[in-house]
């Protein structure tokens, strides 16, 4: 549309312009490049909307790349659920699967390359002896004894240790660069070391393994990645990543760094969401409470929100906290276009219609989705018994101005079908309401209404004859303080202990008889809610996605 404002472009989107216009890029690739030692979580969304993104955006590729480097910590189950999170997320890499582990033969080339260039050496000092030598970043570290091995020495070494003539720890292949460089990264980084542990794709073959910084920058230049994109706290190791590819003169891939996504009330560390299921404070990688993508999925989360959201959120270069609300946001917006409206009670108070004859039976029309006309209606039965919500109804409520729901002689409508007036109440021993009565004005059927009554207060109902039962799950936020990053604590001692409620005392209408695992739905006035695996025939099982109250927007002036 003519005078229509273009969307600004990111730092990255003018750095990838740039190198189209200029040729230094014919087109571009970029990588999604996670290590499968665990579940991919919403920080890892942001990574995959950016790198896929960017490649459909300026109709490129984007490979898969698993950085299957760390065997001891690696496992297919992780590779396959990273695998269904990008699907999921509604991204292809087409052909383009690949690992690390492809590259072994490569990378061990290479490894022989900087040796016979004087630029790679075996060392024997541990780990612990070296950083005693290593210095700091203010004073110069002392060089290996072993640091002047010759050529010759240092291949014959390095091929002992891949024959497995070595244990673990025993040496290393350590770069030859600069032990007073200011940079850490730089001071003889370590290449290769020996791992005695079965990989899952080499099985047995091998038994050295190159490190995170010999193998990344590697692979980007055997694919010929043009756009390696990584978030900030890689940015130290760029200078070691441009060192090994103009040493080894291939490909010049050019790393490029951005700001992480962290979230207020949120852990995103696969180190901690691991902990949290090896300890068993959550159900597992996909319980709803974690902020892996198949927890947030089994929530009810939908693709276009996490991609809305990581959109508002932009791409910065610097780090900061993102407020978990502007999330919720995003998922509230989404699933209010698209999910169909439905009567869940989750705290019933049966109400009795006196003057309903006890046979007479109506139905009612629902309207599915104001926000989309093309879902249609459906049909409610309407009789002499329903259920509403316990909090709908007060003994001595205060003046009709500041509760406009039912009490003593109080009207209301229900919503689809008639006002009631209330005229009566049973209580148990206990002192708690137990029973409401009742009568309907037959003049106020919705949408047939000729008795010209006005009423402020609107209800949700189901039928005590056909509303069905179901377990709901009530999730809340896992953890109680905001911000994580600044604790001085175990983060564990933050959960929040009411992040989980379990309610099987829920009545919801008998049009949901019929959901199926996945299915979306808004229980009017409560919130949105998913139908969870666990559900079985008979016996469904809600989770709670989110509330409707939305804080976000509200902070927003929305």
């Amino acid at each position: 549309m003519e005078g229509e404002r273009k969307p600004s472009l990111n730092f990255i989107e003018q750095l990838i312009e740039g190198d189209l216009k200029s040729g230094k890029h014919k087109s571009i690739h970029t990588r999604f490049p996670p290590e499968p030692n665990g579940y991919l979580h919403i920080g890892h969304a942001k990574s995959i909307v950016l790198n896929f993104g960017l490649a459909e955006k300026y109709k490129g590729k984007c490979n898969l790349r698993f950085d299957d480097t760390n065997p001891e910590k690696e496992d297919t189950e992780y590779v396959d659920s990273i695998k269904r999170d990008i699907q999921w997320m509604g991204y292809d890499w087409e052909e383009r699967e690949f690992y690390a582990s492809d590259y072994f033969d490569t990378l061990y080339d290479y490894a022989i390359r900087l040796i016979k260039k004087g630029k790679a050496y075996v060392d024997d000092l541990s780990q612990e002896e070296f950083n005693a030598i290593k210095g700091t970043p203010t004073e110069p570290g002392k060089e290996s004894p072993f640091r002047g091995r010759s050529v010759e020495e240092n291949l014959q070494l390095l091929e002992e240790m891949k024959a497995g003539k070595y244990k673990n720890g025993e040496k290393v292949l350590r770069a030859k660069i600069d032990m007073s460089s200011p940079n850490m990264h730089m001071r003889d980084p370590i290449l290769y070391r020996i791992k005695h542990t079965p990989h899952h794709r080499t099985g047995d073959a091998w038994c050295i393994y190159p490190t995170y910084d010999f193998a990344h920058g590697q692979s980007d230049s055997i694919e010929n990645i043009t756009h390696s994109l990584c978030t900030l706290e890689f940015e130290v190791h760029r200078p070691l990543y441009e060192w090994l590819i103009q040493e080894l003169e291939i490909f010049p891939s050019k790393q490029t760094e951005f700001a992480r996504l962290n979230l207020s009330y949120t852990v995103v560390s696969k180190r901690k969401l691991l902990e949290l299921v090896q300890e068993k404070h959550v159900a597992g990688w996909d319980d709803p409470r974690m902020p892996t993508i198949s927890g947030i999925r089994r929530r009810g989360f939908t693709p276009e929100s996490i991609k809305n959201f990581i959109h508002k959120v932009g791409v910065a270069r610097r780090d900061g906290i993102t407020d978990v609300a502007l999330l919720e946001h995003a998922v509230r917006e989404d699933l209010n276009k698209k999910t169909n409206r439905f009567f869940g009670i989750l705290n019933p108070l049966k109400v009795v219609i006196t003057n309903w004859p006890e046979d007479k039976e109506e139905i009612l029309t629902g309207v599915n989705n104001p926000e989309d006309e093309s879902a249609g209606t459906r049909e409610m039965k309407f009789g002499r018994e329903i259920y509403i919500d316990r909090g709908d109804f007060l003994e001595d409520p205060p003046s009709p101005k500041k509760w406009y729901r039912l009490g003593p002689d109080r009207e209301v409508r229900l919503k689809y079908a008639y006002i009631i007036k209330c005229t009566g109440y049973d209580k148990n021993d206990q002192g708690e309401v137990t029973t409401l009565y009742a009568e309907y004005d037959p003049e106020t059927r919705s949408g047939q209404d000729t008795s010209g009554k006005k009423v402020k207060g609107t209800l949700g109902w189901v039928s005590a004859k056909y509303g069905i039962g179901a377990e709901i799950r009530l999730y809340d936020r896992l953890f109680q303080t905001e911000n994580l990053n600044d604790i001085d604590d175990d983060f564990k001692n933050h959960l929040n202990p009411d992040s989980l409620a379990i309610n099987r005392e829920a009545i919801l209408e008998e049009a949901l008889k019929s959901a199926k695992v996945g299915d979306l739905v808004q229980f009017e006035r409560v919130g949105y809610f998913r139908v969870d695996e666990d559900s079985t025939p008979g016996n469904l099982v809600f989770n709670r996605t989110i509330t409707l109250r939305d804080n976000w927007a509200k902070s927003q002036g929305g």
